[in-house]
């Protein structure tokens, strides 16, 4: 998103202490307004302050380098990674939390895992409204420049109120709840779902699935002093060669594949580092069948298509309610009546209702701007250019 809104230079951990920090708060108003009195109650039993501190400090601690691009290249997964830091007798996280028992990093790992026999531990960290998404929809707003993910976070944590099943929202709140599913609305749409965003990570992939291509096929000598990425490149990693890893030692990398022999490396790492993203065209099931064409034009322009084109669908699901049937977390929003009964926020919110179950983003088709330019050195590739844009209009894919 630094590409985009340059004031998002935040980081992970900055973000982690925010959502301790938010559990903080919750644990200190849940024993304050209503502390367990028995085993069963329904309340807030204070004992289980510590692991839910620790496993809101600790989420987020298997995000690697360029984290969701470099899942997908090389098949990591930041959750398993979480769990393999904080429970491995390697780590020195586990280390530190054997210090409160013997069990204790297993229990952190099973909130985060969504096991934690206390739905209430589980639901503070991730559900639908959770100490997770309010601290990244704050900073990120702050952060971006933007206002959409702005909300009261106040007034929610007033509300919140502990039972038997997780968590519920005093019905008295139900306005700052609808506000928060907003918030979340629209910056999935104005922020995290940005085109240009969209393209970098486009070209991110492209850049590293070339890496690991040359390596497959014994062209190391144009990748130069990587190493630390040839476990990955082979598919057989430990957790120190993941710990290895971090942006930092990536961007170091692309430095270097700039100047590498390999041309089609070095444009993408030139594009990468010197913000020089894809253009995109929004696509739809109508316009799907052109992509092969549009494709064929990249090529004959001269650019390789499988690294210079990308189809990318951003969607997100605004507010998803339960249904036992399916075999999934129960994250949904409760609200608490006044005679105790709880009843579900889309049931009563004709906001929430109206956007319920209904995902929203689009699909991009992401090809070089040069596809687009009107003013092109060879003149050789102009028919070429000139046939490309006429399937381009208003920032979406039409029909001739």
């Amino acid at each position: 998103a630094n590409y985009v809104f340059h004031g998002a230079e935040h980081s992970r951990f900055t973000h982690s202490v925010g959502v301790y920090e938010i559990t903080r708060k919750i644990c200190d108003l849940f024993q304050r307004n209503y502390p367990s009195k028995e085993k069963g109650d329904g309340l807030w039993d204070d004992d289980e302050r510590l692991v839910a501190l620790c496993a809101a400090l600790l989420h987020d601690v298997g995000h690697g380098a360029y984290s969701h691009t470099f899942e997908h290249i090389f098949h990591t997964n930041h959750e398993k990674m979480t769990t393999e830091i904080i429970t491995s007798s390697h780590s020195e996280v586990n280390a530190v939390l054997r210090k409160v028992a013997p069990d204790f990093p297993e229990k952190v790992a099973s909130v985060i895992e969504k096991s934690y026999p206390n739905p209430q531990v589980v639901q503070m960290i991730s559900s639908q409204i959770d100490a997770d998404r309010m601290d990244y929809l704050l900073r990120d707003s702050y952060f971006t420049g933007t206002n959409y993910g702005t909300f009261d976070l106040t007034r929610i944590l007033r509300v919140m109120k502990p039972y038997s099943d997780g968590i519920s929202f005093d019905m008295s709140g139900m306005h700052a709840v609808e506000d928060y599913i907003v918030s979340r609305f629209q910056m999935y749409q104005q922020v995290y779902f940005h085109p240009v965003s969209r393209s970098i990570e486009v070209i991110l992939s492209h850049l590293l699935k070339r890496a690991k291509y040359l390596y497959k096929n014994g062209k190391t000598n144009c990748l130069g002093p990587t190493n630390l990425l040839f476990p990955f490149f082979e598919g057989d990693f430990s957790l120190s060669d993941y710990l290895k890893l971090d942006d930092g030692v990536l961007n170091s990398y692309f430095s270097l594949w700039q100047d590498s022999d390999d041309k089609i490396l070095s444009d993408l790492a030139d594009r990468f580092l010197n913000r020089k993203p894809f253009k995109s065209v929004r696509v739809s099931e109508d316009t799907r069948y052109l992509l092969p064409t549009l494709r064929k034009l990249v090529a004959d322009a001269g650019f390789d298509s499988e690294y210079y084109t990308a189809t990318n669908d951003s969607f997100d699901l605004p507010y998803d309610t339960y249904s036992p049937s399916q075999n999934k977390h129960r994250t949904q929003i409760e609200l608490m009546q006044k005679d105790g009964l709880l009843v579900e926020l889309s049931q009563v919110s004709n906001l929430v209702a109206a956007i319920s179950g209904k995902v929203s983003g689009d699909e991009r088709f992401f090809f070089p701007k040069e596809m687009k330019s009107s003013e092109q050195q060879l003149e050789l590739f102009s028919p070429i250019y000139s046939e490309f844009q006429s399937y381009l209009k208003n920032d979406t894919l039409i029909k001739k």
